[in-house]
């Protein structure tokens, strides 16, 4: 498999569950100390289950060294435009923290935007 010039990392795919907020925490911050490249978040703003992927990302930040953070699969048609607009203007990552935050951009799942939702 090609590696297409890029060094191979290794990353934990943290459940944000909120009803779990210290494991995931506790989850994100063992990451770190292991000395794993990346954590990711499943980012689904309508699942009352989860934690809001952005807030959770600011968070974990401020409390590790190294790792990178990331949103997986971030659903942009549902989040305020003036979040992500102008990604040339606005960083996510976090230089006092040590921390970084990598976002891609892709479709999401829902096909239409529910009433009330970002704008």
């Amino acid at each position: 498999m090609p590696d297409y010039g890029h060094d191979l990392l290794f990353g934990a795919f943290v459940t944000p569950s909120a009803t779990g907020v210290a494991h995931t925490l506790a989850v994100t911050a063992a990451a770190d100390r292991a000395g794993l490249d990346l954590v990711t978040y499943q980012d689904h703003p309508y699942q009352a289950a989860f934690l809001d992927t952005w807030t959770l990302m600011a968070y974990a930040a401020a409390r590790t060294e190294r790792v990178h953070l990331a949103g997986n699969v971030l659903n942009l048609p549902l989040r305020p435009r003036r979040c992500w607009r102008s990604p040339s203007r606005r960083s996510t990552s976090s230089p006092a923290a040590g921390s970084s935050s990598v976002s891609g951009r892709g479709p999401s799942g829902t096909p239409s935007r529910p009433p009330g939702a970002g704008g």
